[in-house]
């Protein structure tokens, strides 16, 4: 098995008395140093421990300090270079947010700065307050997946942004006429101001202009280090259309779906639909479980941790975006059905169901071992996950105690599972 450290990341702050005492904490000088400086010691830990990848997210304007993740591919870069073999992985660029040729030149750079060491992903984007400002572009705004008008957009607007990127990576030369977005820009008559097409005809790559001199055709540079691209990943899968098209694309989606029964379900889509495509997967193959891990002397020691640290940011900050939908089991159907979609109500959301649907893994290293042994025999034991993800609690605990979580993972999980 395969192991990612997925950091939101965070400004630190052990409670939220001290987040508001020092509010907006986001731009406190001090404590964003402190969260560079831990992101740091973790990303050279994880690299001698055995992780494969660290993952964060990208979110901005977020002047609570959660998810203060606004330039993820900067922040690699200085990870990149104190670390010698660990990966990493944006989960995922937002792409609403970007233009998608910008994405394809960043993530290239950084895959030549790195040797190879990058996966990348990309998101759709669900923050109303600052995917509507930055996504204005493409008239995108926050979505959740329900199928509405909002959501399609969304996905659509995504979907070919993607087809862009993977266009700029792959092809010398492209043209691209799209609903939201064309290249060359205008796409009808081509870029027709372009005073060195000599120069051009004589060095650039050829097709790029046509026989008036007009640009109807651009050449993307670099290309990726990693042929013909960096691997792809997808957060956190959770729609079987969502799945449907990670598999069709050949994209390792991350589960959140932690009940037994539901996560089996995801991946017997996602390898039903990828084995459609030709791909040959066994069950478990090419897809991550995203899990929050806390250990302790006992059960409660670390049920106590679960509860100041992953909990809370799920019941204060996750929670009312949906997050905790992904803590649905079957039972729940009757009472809070999806169609008509009911969500959980805030009563449950709880340590306890956390802990019941095996999302949140608690206890001595031995108990959590074997919690982590029958996610990765699928819990039916005819399948093999291929990727573990460690939702870890960075600045939600003080660093003593990160360091003492991250050294039980490395000395008593990764040795047990490591391929």
């Amino acid at each position: 098995m395969k192991f990612m450290l997925f950091a939101l990341p965070t400004v630190p702050a052990e409670t939220f008395a001290e987040r508001e005492q020092l509010r907006p904490i986001g731009r406190n000088h001090d404590k964003y140093q402190q969260m560079i400086d831990e992101l740091r010691k973790m990303a050279v830990f994880a690299d001698q421990a055995g992780f494969d990848v660290m993952g964060t997210t990208e979110h901005h304007m977020h002047s609570e300090g959660m998810e203060a993740s606004v330039a993820p591919m900067l922040l690699y870069t200085d990870l990149a270079a104190r670390t010698e073999r660990l990966k990493f992985a944006p989960l995922g660029l937002v792409l609403a947010a970007w233009d998608p040729i910008r994405v394809a030149e960043e993530v290239a750079v950084f895959d030549h700065l790195s040797k190879g060491r990058l996966y990348v992903g990309f998101a759709r984007g669900y923050q109303d307050r600052w995917v509507n400002i930055m996504g204005q572009q493409y008239h995108s705004t926050g979505a959740t997946m329900d199928g509405s008008a909002v959501d399609n957009h969304n996905r659509a607007v995504f979907e070919e942004a993607v087809k862009v990127i993977k266009k700029a990576w792959t092809q010398e030369t492209f043209n691209h006429d799209g609903e939201y977005y064309k290249v060359p820009h205008p796409y009808d008559t081509g870029v027709t101001r372009w005073p060195i097409t000599e120069f051009t005809n004589t060095y650039g790559a050829p097709g790029e202009l046509d026989e008036n001199g007009a640009v109807r055709n651009v050449c993307v540079i670099p290309a990726p280090y990693q042929k013909p691209h960096p691997p792809m990943m997808q957060p956190f899968g959770a729609s079987e259309r969502t799945i449907f098209w990670c598999a069709k694309q050949g994209i390792t989606p991350w589960i959140l779906t932690a009940h037994p029964e539901s996560f089996r379900h995801v991946a017997k889509v996602y390898q039903d639909s990828a084995n459609a495509e030709g791909q040959n997967l066994k069950l478990g193959q090419n897809m991550g479980a995203v899990r929050s891990v806390h250990f302790g002397a006992n059960t409660q020691e670390a049920v106590d941790l679960l509860a100041r640290t992953n909990f809370a940011s799920f019941k204060e900050f996750f929670g009312p975006f949906g997050f905790f939908e992904a803590h649905r089991s079957p039972e729940d159907a009757e009472q809070y059905p999806l169609d008509p979609y009911t969500p959980l109500p805030p009563k449950e959301w709880t340590v306890q169901r956390m802990r019941d649907v095996k999302y949140a893994l608690t206890g001595t290293p031995d108990q959590v071992k074997r919690e982590i042994e029958a996610l990765h025999k699928m819990h039916e034991g005819d399948g093999e996950l291929e990727w573990f993800g460690w939702f870890f609690d960075q600045g939600m605990m003080s660093w003593e105690e990160q360091e003492r979580q991250l050294e039980m993972f490395a000395k008593h999980i990764i040795p047990a599972f490591k391929d």
